[in-house]
């Protein structure tokens, strides 16, 4: 029997955000043994809330990072370099999951603008 499980990052990507839950889908034939063990691999994402490091000019290749509210966890996040050779170069959560990093260049200048962004919720 094939589980498919879209956690709450994952459809919201696929809705734009516009809202979240859990979605588990299972097939027609699935036993309540198996709609068990689908509900408690479903995670539970509540408090959604986005936030934002605003750009500011950083030099090359500087990392910047947004944290998440205090209890909250980054469940998806992104960067944004700015300039006129402006190239973003990472963006990835923070090593413990509080937040997200964004890293950048700007050829032929010494700095770049960098905005960061997280996707904060309680994950439980």
């Amino acid at each position: 029997m094939r589980l498919t499980t879209l956690t709450t990052a994952t459809l919201a990507a696929v809705v734009g955000c516009a809202g979240l839950a859990t979605v588990t889908t299972l097939p027609a034939s699935a036993t309540t043994a198996s709609t068990t063990a689908a509900s408690s691999m479903a995670a539970d994402f509540s408090g959604y809330q986005i936030v934002k490091l605003p750009n500011a000019n950083v030099p090359n290749f500087t990392r910047r990072v947004v944290r998440c509210p205090a209890g909250k966890r980054a469940i998806g996040g992104g960067a944004e370099a700015q300039g006129n050779r402006a190239i973003l170069v990472g963006s990835f959560p923070t090593e413990d999951g509080s937040g997200w990093y964004g890293i950048g260049r700007q050829d032929g200048y010494n700095d770049v603008g960098i905005s960061v962004y997280a996707i904060c919720a309680n994950v439980g």
